[in-house]
């Protein structure tokens, strides 16, 4: 016989208000996605109604003042984003304009691929810094490491970038079949 009371884990009819769909009338019940908990219509697929459980506006962080959506004219907002901290305007469905909250590091060192863009550097999901062309998604050339201006003299490559070699910073050519390395002392 178990010890377990049964009655503890059934769920009363006063615990739970039960919400209406607004589109067919259907009760509201909660679904997961890959997103997180949401209330769905119970006559999906017939009914696609959503609504999700966090409330709106979570995501901004600051409001600022004195400044307008370029597209649509309403203020923008400091917001908190899966990459982190991004300027959004305050209107988000409606108009989806983003812009970067930290100024582009710019190099001003051209890419070596297309010679058209210069490399700016960026940050991965995972927080790593990497180097790659303004011209993205035209022109795909990236780097993982801090790129310098200056031909390889092997194989004559446009760049070198700044490799930490056995405690000793080197400048190696990011050519797959070079590798060629200039010794720049120890730290």
């Amino acid at each position: 016989m178990s010890k377990i009371d049964p009655s503890l884990f059934s769920a009363h009819e006063h615990a739970l208000e039960r919400e209406a769909c607004p589109q067919c009338g259907a009760e509201l019940v909660i679904r997961q996605g890959k997103h997180g908990p949401f209330l769905g219509c119970s006559a999906y697929p017939g009914c696609d109604f959503i609504r999700s459980l966090a409330p709106n506006g979570r995501d901004i962080e600051k409001v600022l003042e004195g400044s307008s959506c370029p597209e649509c004219g309403q203020p923008l907002a400091i917001k908190k984003g899966r990459y982190g901290l991004f300027v959004g305007c305050t209107q988000f469905p409606l108009c989806h304009h983003i812009a970067s909250l930290q100024e582009s590091d710019e190099t001003q060192i051209a890419c070596p691929a297309c010679d058209e863009g210069h490399l700016l550097s960026r940050t991965s999901r995972y927080g790593k810094q990497f180097y790659s062309c303004s011209r993205y998604p035209h022109c795909k050339y990236v780097v993982n490491d801090k790129p310098i201006a200056m031909a390889c003299p092997d194989c004559g490559w446009k760049i070198m970038v700044e490799k930490r070699v056995r405690g000793a910073l080197r400048w190696v050519c990011p050519q797959k079949g070079c590798g060629k390395q200039v010794d720049q002392g120890s730290k």
